[in-house]
């Protein structure tokens, strides 16, 4: 990842937000792969529970506990879990929001979809957002391994979940997507 600096470039996190969703009607939302924290601290200023952040790398752990201790803010509580290897350790059906942000090129995303739809209740919802891969972006994944909105909703189980917002763009660099837990 680039310097945390250039990476908030990127994102217009407020728009993106409030384009995925991301509201007071929302209790307890999970998000798969902090980083930065770059989505984390604007979202839990936004629901009315605690945000469970859950990444792989210690830096970006490290990085987020140090935020969070200078700000103050007590309703997020970031975890270093890979959860293709052990879950979220989420109870079944505890959770209104999963926020899968720049992770579905990972190798595996019907893990990080089985996993969402293990932990939402019903009429839960996912917010997916993506790199595009029909423009030049200043970062990203390899254009090759980047999913495209149509692959997104093949990968859908239509039997689990309902599309509550058909892909959209989100400006300048990304697509967004939302589901919702039948």
């Amino acid at each position: 990842m680039p310097e945390e600096e250039l990476w908030s470039t990127f994102f217009n996190v407020e728009l993106i937000l409030s384009e995925l969703e991301i509201d007071k009607s929302i209790n307890d939302l999970v998000e798969i792969g902090f980083g930065y924290g770059t989505f984390t601290l604007a979202a839990a200023k936004r629901i009315k529970g605690s945000l469970y952040a859950f990444d792989i790398e210690d830096k970006m752990f490290q990085l987020l506990s140090q935020k969070l201790s200078a700000a103050q803010i007590i309703n997020i509580i970031p975890e270093k879990r890979d959860i293709l290897e052990s879950s979220t350790g989420m109870e079944a059906e505890s959770i209104n929001y999963v926020m899968l942000f720049n992770i579905l090129h990972h190798n595996k995303p019907y893990d990080f979809l089985n996993e969402a739809w293990r932990i939402l209740k019903p009429k839960g919802k996912i917010g997916i957002i993506h790199w595009r891969s029909d423009i030049p972006t200043p970062r990203g994944p390899e254009v090759t391994i980047r999913p495209k909105p149509e692959e997104i909703s093949q990968w859908i189980d239509f039997t689990k979940f309902d599309l509550h917002k058909s892909p959209f763009i989100l400006e300048p660099y990304h697509f967004g997507v939302i589901i919702t837990k039948k």
